[in-house]
């Protein structure tokens, strides 16, 4: 099992970046298929990005996709997120877990989701 913290979350305005980051710590690391999830305000859960450990190419949600690259550097068993060109509607606490990619679909496999990192994207 993966213990996951997420990073890297803040306030900025429309049009700006943020890099966020899932620090992992355990055994095997570069075994694990990956994912990123956001919850907005109000809102269920949801599928942002996932990646299968074998790689590279990566899943993403088509709200996100042309925006958002993720990534992963094994060696630091790190998980990173770019976002590009945000929207008020990217606004959401953000979330990594290990992912189950079973014929295109992403099963999240975190129980325990933690506090995650806030997103907030001011118009």
């Amino acid at each position: 099992q993966l213990q996951l913290a997420e990073s890297g979350g803040g306030l900025v305005q429309a049009g700006g970046s943020l890099r966020l980051s899932c620090t992992a710590s355990g055994r095997a690391f570069s075994r694990y298929s990956m994912g990123w999830f956001r919850q907005a305000p109000g809102n269920a859960r949801e599928f942002v990005a996932a990646q299968h450990f074998s790689g590279p190419d990566v899943k993403y949600a088509d709200s996100v996709k042309g925006r958002f690259i993720m990534s992963r550097d094994n060696s630091k068993n790190m998980v990173y997120l770019q976002m590009n060109s945000l929207k008020p509607e990217d606004t959401a606490v953000y979330y990594c877990a290990v992912v189950n990619l079973v014929a295109g679909n992403v099963m999240p496999l975190r129980r325990d989701w933690g506090q995650g990192t806030p997103v907030t994207v001011s118009s």
